[in-house]
């Protein structure tokens, strides 16, 4: 049973070091190093850096950064594909890095899924075998592992391809075979490790977008691994940067546009249209008097580009509500300071 009011995913002080003698090197000053000089003096290699953060039930948390930064390396810490140097990971209460080999292989098989940049289908077996597969490792019966196979294949739209063999479809399309194989075993967490990276452009902005429609219907909690910041800005409810296998900044996506934490995230979205990520809580300004009134309101959390048609064509400022509460005004010149702002 999950709780709604815990984490479904706690991470804290989760450290990878590479390396002979990485047991020793967290709590000295060597721990302090820059990747490079740990290297140079130890020969270890820093992976992920003291990490700690919690994922809500339900949530997209997304993890992004280069090549490099420790992100691909983290979501295998999760469910010790990789074993930890040191630190905690917990899910829905449960410790992971404490877990027998026993208790892991149970974990892998029915709490949580992985989807990979490499779809790793069975050439050998149709689409609805393949997405069955999950279940027949943990012993399900044929009709019945073929029946929930043929309802996932139908919610990843794949129907009408549940006799095809994976060499007769396309990139797109086997990825929706290993989402849906994912999905058959009813996980209570899924993990996507760069899973559009070799897609065409035009396919990954599909699959992004069936991934925010699964998650509208199922509201799954997914942790999403990605290097790029338009996708992890599309998807996210919240964005975790990494940098060097350390956490750079965590926040909405709105947060880290509007706010970035330093100098290496205000470059990554220093191109990032502001207009399509910011909401009205950026842009408003304190009512004065009674400055809007018997005009139209709007929610503080809209996106700035949804809103300003309203804005626009409203005779005077326009009210802005955090639920019932009046927060804030805007008016046409709060939001063209944005949208100009971008053309520059």
């Amino acid at each position: 049973m999950i709780d709604s009011d815990k984490p479904a995913l706690h991470v804290d002080g989760l450290w990878k070091i590479f390396g002979p003698g990485s047991d020793k090197i967290i709590g000295t000053p060597d721990a302090e190093l820059s990747r490079a000089d740990l290297k140079a003096k130890t020969g270890c290699v820093v992976g992920v850096k003291d990490v700690s953060f919690d994922v809500a039930p339900g949530e997209v948390f997304v993890v992004m950064g280069l090549s490099g930064s420790g992100k691909s390396t983290l979501v295998r810490l999760l469910t010790r594909l990789i074993e930890p140097t040191s630190g905690n990971v917990e899910l829905n209460g449960t410790n992971i890095t404490k877990a027998s080999e026993a208790e892991l292989r149970n974990l892998r098989r029915n709490h949580v899924s992985m989807v990979f940049q490499h779809f790793g289908l069975l050439p050998h077996r149709q689409v609805l075998d393949n997405v069955a597969y999950g279940l027949e490792v943990r012993g399900v019966g044929k009709a019945e592992r073929r029946a929930r196979a043929a309802e996932v294949v139908e919610l990843v739209g794949l129907q009408g391809y549940e006799k095809s063999y994976p060499d007769q479809l396309s990139g797109g399309m086997q990825q929706r075979v290993g989402l849906a194989r994912a999905l058959a075993g009813d996980p209570e967490m899924l993990l996507f490790d760069e899973p559009f990276s070799a897609l065409d452009p035009l396919i990954r902005r599909d699959m992004q977008n069936e991934v925010i429609r699964l998650h509208r219907e199922i509201g799954k909690t997914m942790v999403f691994i990605t290097h790029d910041l338009a996708e992890a800005l599309k998807l996210g409810d919240r964005i975790l940067i990494m940098r060097d296998g350390a956490i750079v900044q965590i926040g909405t996506p709105d947060q880290v546009v509007g706010a970035p934490a330093d100098d290496y995230v205000k470059e990554f979205v220093s191109d990032v249209p502001k207009s399509h990520v910011l909401t009205l809580r950026w842009v408003m300004r304190p009512p004065q008097g009674d400055e809007g009134a018997g005009g139209p309101v709007l929610q503080a959390e809209q996106i700035v580009r949804e809103a300003a048609r309203a804005v626009l064509a409203a005779q005077g400022p326009v009210r802005v509500l955090d639920g019932d509460k009046l927060v804030g005004v805007v008016d046409d010149e709060d939001i063209l300071r944005v949208v100009v702002a971008e053309e520059d």
